[in-house]
Protein backbone atom coordinates (compact mmCIF):
# COMPACT_ATOMS: atom_id res chain seq x y z
CA UNK A 1 0.00 0.00 0.00
CA UNK A 2 1.37 3.02 -0.95
CA UNK A 3 1.61 5.74 1.93
CA UNK A 4 4.14 8.02 0.67
CA UNK A 5 3.91 9.47 -2.94
CA UNK A 6 6.19 12.14 -4.96
CA UNK A 7 4.57 13.70 -7.94
CA UNK A 8 6.16 15.65 -11.10
CA UNK A 9 5.97 16.61 -14.13
CA UNK A 10 6.81 18.82 -16.99
CA UNK A 11 7.76 22.43 -16.06
CA UNK A 12 4.66 25.27 -17.13
CA UNK A 13 7.59 26.31 -20.32
CA UNK A 14 8.18 23.30 -21.15
CA UNK A 15 4.57 22.41 -22.04
CA UNK A 16 4.61 26.16 -23.38
CA UNK A 17 2.21 27.18 -20.25
CA UNK A 18 3.05 30.63 -19.71
CA UNK A 19 -0.20 32.44 -18.54
CA UNK A 20 -1.98 31.09 -15.19
CA UNK A 21 -5.37 31.05 -16.91
CA UNK A 22 -4.16 28.86 -19.50
CA UNK A 23 -6.87 26.00 -20.10
CA UNK A 24 -4.03 23.40 -20.41
CA UNK A 25 -3.48 23.79 -16.62
CA UNK A 26 -7.28 22.68 -15.91
CA UNK A 27 -6.77 19.76 -17.83
CA UNK A 28 -3.70 18.66 -16.61
CA UNK A 29 -4.88 18.75 -13.19
CA UNK A 30 -8.31 16.97 -13.63
CA UNK A 31 -5.87 14.43 -14.97
CA UNK A 32 -3.66 14.55 -11.83
CA UNK A 33 -6.98 14.45 -9.39
CA UNK A 34 -8.23 11.59 -11.63
CA UNK A 35 -4.98 9.41 -10.55
CA UNK A 36 -4.35 10.62 -6.80
CA UNK A 37 -8.34 9.94 -5.86
CA UNK A 38 -8.21 6.41 -5.92
CA UNK A 39 -4.55 6.38 -4.29
CA UNK A 40 -6.22 7.85 -2.05
CA UNK A 41 -8.72 6.13 -1.25
CA UNK A 42 -6.75 2.98 -1.33
CA UNK A 43 -4.77 4.74 2.50
CA UNK A 44 -2.01 7.39 0.62
CA UNK A 45 -1.35 9.96 3.36
CA UNK A 46 1.61 12.20 2.39
CA UNK A 47 2.35 13.52 -1.14
CA UNK A 48 5.73 15.07 -1.28
CA UNK A 49 6.90 17.41 -4.51
CA UNK A 50 9.75 20.07 -4.86
CA UNK A 51 8.13 23.31 -5.74
CA UNK A 52 8.96 23.09 -9.50
CA UNK A 53 6.92 25.38 -11.50
CA UNK A 54 4.22 23.82 -13.78
CA UNK A 55 3.11 19.82 -12.61
CA UNK A 56 4.21 19.96 -9.19
CA UNK A 57 3.03 23.53 -7.90
CA UNK A 58 -0.65 22.35 -10.29
CA UNK A 59 -0.64 18.88 -8.20
CA UNK A 60 -0.18 20.97 -5.03
CA UNK A 61 -3.17 23.01 -5.78
CA UNK A 62 -5.00 19.51 -6.48
CA UNK A 63 -3.72 18.34 -2.95
CA UNK A 64 -5.26 21.57 -1.05
CA UNK A 65 -8.51 21.29 -2.91
CA UNK A 66 -8.49 17.26 -1.92
CA UNK A 67 -7.80 17.91 1.12
CA UNK A 68 -11.59 19.18 1.84
CA UNK A 69 -12.65 15.91 1.24
CA UNK A 70 -9.51 13.74 2.23
CA UNK A 71 -7.14 13.55 4.99
CA UNK A 72 -4.09 13.83 2.41
CA UNK A 73 -0.88 16.06 3.87
CA UNK A 74 1.30 18.26 1.95
CA UNK A 75 5.36 18.23 2.01
CA UNK A 76 7.32 21.05 -0.02
CA UNK A 77 11.18 19.79 0.03
CA UNK A 78 13.45 22.43 -2.39
CA UNK A 79 16.21 21.15 -3.78
CA UNK A 80 18.09 24.40 -2.30
CA UNK A 81 17.21 27.33 -0.09
CA UNK A 82 15.41 30.46 -2.22
CA UNK A 83 14.63 28.44 -5.68
CA UNK A 84 11.90 30.79 -6.26
CA UNK A 85 14.92 34.09 -6.60
CA UNK A 86 14.46 34.52 -10.09
CA UNK A 87 11.10 33.91 -10.63
CA UNK A 88 8.53 36.67 -11.47
CA UNK A 89 6.29 38.11 -9.36
CA UNK A 90 3.28 36.18 -10.01
CA UNK A 91 4.50 32.96 -9.83
CA UNK A 92 6.58 33.87 -6.38
CA UNK A 93 3.09 34.39 -4.91
CA UNK A 94 1.99 31.48 -6.24
CA UNK A 95 4.80 29.84 -4.49
CA UNK A 96 4.96 31.04 -1.65
CA UNK A 97 0.75 30.56 -1.06
CA UNK A 98 1.25 26.45 -1.83
CA UNK A 99 3.95 26.78 1.41
CA UNK A 100 2.21 28.85 3.54
CA UNK A 101 -0.86 25.74 3.06
CA UNK A 102 2.04 22.62 2.85
CA UNK A 103 1.87 20.78 6.19
CA UNK A 104 5.69 20.46 5.73
CA UNK A 105 8.52 22.45 4.29
CA UNK A 106 11.75 22.06 3.81
CA UNK A 107 14.97 22.25 1.93
CA UNK A 108 17.11 19.49 1.36
CA UNK A 109 20.89 20.87 0.68
CA UNK A 110 20.21 23.42 3.32
CA UNK A 111 21.83 26.22 1.05
CA UNK A 112 20.96 28.38 -2.19
CA UNK A 113 21.66 26.86 -5.61
CA UNK A 114 25.63 26.03 -5.94
CA UNK A 115 25.51 23.17 -8.76
CA UNK A 116 23.35 20.56 -10.20
CA UNK A 117 24.31 18.31 -7.94
CA UNK A 118 21.43 19.55 -5.77
CA UNK A 119 19.00 18.57 -8.40
CA UNK A 120 20.23 15.10 -8.49
CA UNK A 121 20.15 14.71 -4.65
CA UNK A 122 16.48 15.71 -4.43
CA UNK A 123 15.51 13.52 -7.08
CA UNK A 124 17.31 10.40 -4.97
CA UNK A 125 15.73 12.11 -2.10
CA UNK A 126 12.23 12.28 -2.95
CA UNK A 127 12.74 8.79 -4.49
CA UNK A 128 14.12 7.39 -1.29
CA UNK A 129 11.62 8.84 1.15
CA UNK A 130 8.28 7.70 -1.25
CA UNK A 131 6.57 4.49 -2.01
CA UNK A 132 5.88 5.25 -5.93
CA UNK A 133 6.12 8.02 -7.86
CA UNK A 134 3.57 10.25 -10.21
CA UNK A 135 5.27 11.50 -13.41
CA UNK A 136 3.23 13.55 -16.04
CA UNK A 137 5.72 12.26 -18.04
CA UNK A 138 6.13 10.76 -22.14
CA UNK A 139 8.78 8.97 -23.03
CA UNK A 140 8.74 10.67 -26.93
CA UNK A 141 9.13 13.89 -25.08
CA UNK A 142 11.83 14.36 -23.11
CA UNK A 143 12.40 16.67 -20.41
CA UNK A 144 12.90 17.60 -16.61
CA UNK A 145 10.78 14.72 -15.36
CA UNK A 146 12.79 12.18 -16.85
CA UNK A 147 15.81 12.19 -14.10
CA UNK A 148 13.23 11.94 -11.38
CA UNK A 149 11.79 8.77 -13.84
CA UNK A 150 15.19 7.31 -13.99
CA UNK A 151 15.92 7.58 -10.30
CA UNK A 152 12.50 5.69 -9.52
CA UNK A 153 12.67 3.51 -11.92
CA UNK A 154 16.45 2.52 -10.25
CA UNK A 155 14.60 1.71 -6.82
CA UNK A 156 11.55 -0.41 -8.57
CA UNK A 157 14.52 -2.60 -10.13
CA UNK A 158 15.44 -3.17 -6.13
CA UNK A 159 12.22 -2.34 -4.17
CA UNK A 160 8.55 -2.74 -4.18
CA UNK A 161 8.24 0.68 -5.66
CA UNK A 162 5.29 2.32 -7.72
CA UNK A 163 5.69 4.39 -10.66
CA UNK A 164 2.57 5.83 -12.51
CA UNK A 165 2.23 8.17 -15.17
CA UNK A 166 0.21 10.57 -16.81
CA UNK A 167 0.82 10.83 -20.39
CA UNK A 168 -0.21 13.78 -22.98
CA UNK A 169 -2.78 11.03 -24.00
CA UNK A 170 -4.30 11.12 -20.61
CA UNK A 171 -4.42 14.89 -21.35
CA UNK A 172 -6.38 14.51 -24.57
CA UNK A 173 -8.79 11.88 -22.77
CA UNK A 174 -9.46 14.68 -21.01
CA UNK A 175 -9.86 17.15 -23.33
CA UNK A 176 -12.36 14.63 -25.52
CA UNK A 177 -14.25 14.00 -22.53
CA UNK A 178 -15.62 17.64 -21.36
CA UNK A 179 -16.02 18.55 -25.04
CA UNK A 180 -18.13 15.07 -25.63
CA UNK A 181 -20.06 16.09 -22.09
CA UNK A 182 -20.15 19.97 -23.00
CA UNK A 183 -24.18 20.38 -24.37
CA UNK A 184 -23.06 23.52 -26.07
CA UNK A 185 -20.89 21.36 -28.70
CA UNK A 186 -23.93 19.48 -29.49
Amino acid sequence: MLKVLTITGYKSFELGIFQKDHKGIDYIKKAIRKRLIPLIEEGLEWILISGQLGTEIWAAEVVLELRHEYPIQLAVLTPYLQQEEKWNDLSKEQYEWILSQADFVDSITKRPYENPGQLKAKNQYLVQKSDGLLAFYDDEKKGSPLFMVLEAQKKMQHQNYHIFYITSYDIEDIVNEEQFNDSTNW
